[in-house]
C-alpha cells in the first residue's frame, strides 16, 4: 500500500515504514505528525484518486530528528566590473517515519457488521 501526500509544497509518494526526509516541521523529535493532504492511495488492485484530496485518508509519522542538509555554494561574478558574491546555505530538514496509512474504507471494513 502507498499514498502521495503533500506536505511542504511538494507531493510525495510514501508507504509505512519508510523514512523520508522533508522541509523542517515544527514537531519535536518523538511525536507524531498527522498529513490529511493525501492526493491519492493505491492498495494492491484499488487505486483512490482524490478530488483533489482523498476524503478520510490519513497518513500517520513520527519525527526522528531534525537536521541540516549540505552545503551549498552560490558565487556570482560580473567580469571587468570587480564584483564578486559568495554565499552559502543549509537546507533544513526533518525525518520522519511512515507508522500508518488509514482510509475510510478500511475503518469501515475492518468494523464488519454484527449480528450476520
Amino acid at each position: 500500500m502507498y499514498a502521495i501526500v503533500e506536505m511542504g509544497g511538494m507531493q510525495w509518494r510514501v508507504s509505512e515504514t519508510q523514512t523520508l526526509r522533508v522541509p523542517k516541521l515544527k514537531e519535536e523529535p518523538g511525536n507524531t505528525v498527522d498529513f490529511d493532504r493525501v492526493l491519492l492511495v493505491a492498495d494492491q488492485d484499488r487505486v483512490n484518486v482524490g478530488k483533489p484530496v482523498v476524503k478520510g485518508a490519513k497518513v500517520t509519522a513520527k519525527v526522528v530528528s531534525h537536521g541540516k542538509g549540505g552545503k551549498i555554494l552560490v558565487f556570482k561574478k560580473k567580469s571587468k566590473k570587480n564584483y564578486e558574491k559568495l554565499r552559502g546555505h543549509r537546507q533544513e530538514y526533518t525525518q520522519i517515519r511512515i507508522e500508518k496509512i488509514t482510509t475510510d474504507e478500511q475503518k469501515t471494513s475492518s468494523s464488519g457488521t454484527k449480528g450476520e
